[in-house]
This record gives C-alpha cells, structure tokens and sequence, in this order.
C-alpha cells in the first residue's frame, strides 16, 4: 500500500480520555474517538512497567480495530513506577491518598505504551508499537495538601493518581524527559511513527492557512 493511500486513511482513537483527545490533536490531523469496549487493565504480577503500558494499550487497540473495516487505530496506556511498584489508575479516594503518599517527595517513573494499527477489510493487517519513559519527581507536601488534591476529583480517572496538567501540577517539582507522556500521550514519538506510516502532521493546518 503506498504512503499516499495511507495517509488518507481515517485515524482512530482507542481512548475515551479527554487529556489524550486534546494532545492527539496536536498532529492535526483529521480524526475521531471510538473508546475500547470494556478492557481489563488489571496488571501481572511481576510484570515489567514497559511490557503492562504497551500490552494494556495493545488491548485497547484491538478492542477498537475490531469495530472498525478500515484505518488506523491508535492505542495507549500509562502505568506509574514507584519503589518498584506499578500505579495504575485508584480505584477509590483511600487508595489515591495510598499512591499520593508514596510518591510525595519522591522521584518516580511513568511509562506510556503506544499501539498503531492498521486495518483493511475488518482485519488488522500492520502494527508498530513503543514505549516512552519519563522520570519524575515530586516535592514533599502536608498530608492535608494531599487530602485537598484527592478531594477535588482529580486523581480518580488517572494513573499514579494525578494529572500533570491540573491541580496535581501542585505537586512536581521537576520532570526528566516528555511532558505530554506524563500527561497520556507522548506527542512527539507518536507523530513520529504516524509519520513513518505515511501521515503528514499539520498537513490539513497548513492547507487552511495558505
């Protein structure tokens, strides 16, 4: 298949998440959002934070290519590391207060798997995958500012139990590698693989402005 029928090829969210909706926009680049049906995103014991972000965001994705005929779909996930242990999303306010004491005041890692897949005639016929990893480090904070960020809402719906980009930024003190991967979406390594599958990012930007 050439790059040219490629890249007009319909793009494909395999998320229901509002921060990774906002950042997949940053390619522009024609898109819609079609959620994963119900996806386990439980994780192995034992299992690697490289190997859970990229199998959770291959799920996702395959969920998604399963209800599609044809384009490309892209899948991601985030896990949080910690002292050796892997964060995911909390399931109430008691267990986000758990992940917030853990990490505060200290360095921890956040890992996001990214799944391209193409799809023809209802069957996925090319997948490219990677994982990015950026370090990051929180300062020490009171137990009642932890009590405050849980009681906003905030950290329910994220992994390691923050958001970067909200109130959670209340927290960082500082950050080694890609912003927008702790945010959900490493925008730049994803635009390049799009890319190398024949996209053009900005493209339909550029094109209104000229």
């Amino acid at each position: 298949m050439s790059t040219s029928t490629l890249s007009r090829r319909e793009l494909v969210l395999a998320s229901a998440s509002p921060r990774r909706r906002e950042l997949i926009s940053l390619f522009g680049l024609p898109y819609r959002v079609l959620p994963p049906a119900e996806v386990d995103e439980s994780i192995h014991d034992h299992e690697p934070a490289d190997k859970a972000a990229t199998r959770l965001a291959r799920l996702k994705a395959h969920s998604t290519a399963s209800r599609i005929d044809t384009g490309v779909v892209l899948g991601a996930d985030t896990i949080v590391v910690c002292d050796g242990q892997l964060l995911g999303k909390p399931v109430d306010e008691e267990d986000a207060l758990r992940m917030l004491r853990l990490l505060n005041g200290r360095e921890h890692q956040v890992y996001t798997g990214v799944v391209l897949l193409e799809v023809s005639g209802g069957l996925v016929v090319r997948e490219q995958s990677d994982v990015v990893c950026t370090r990051v480090w929180f300062r020490r904070v009171s137990e009642h500012h932890l009590r405050r960020y849980v009681a906003t809402g905030e950290p329910l719906d994220k992994a390691g139990a923050y958001g970067a980009q909200g109130f959670g930024s209340t927290l960082i003190e500082r950050i080694e590698g890609c912003y927008f991967n702790v945010v959900g979406l490493p925008v730049s390594r994803v635009c390049a693989m799009l890319e190398s599958w024949g996209f053009v990012p900005l493209g339909t930007v550029a094109e209104k402005n000229l």
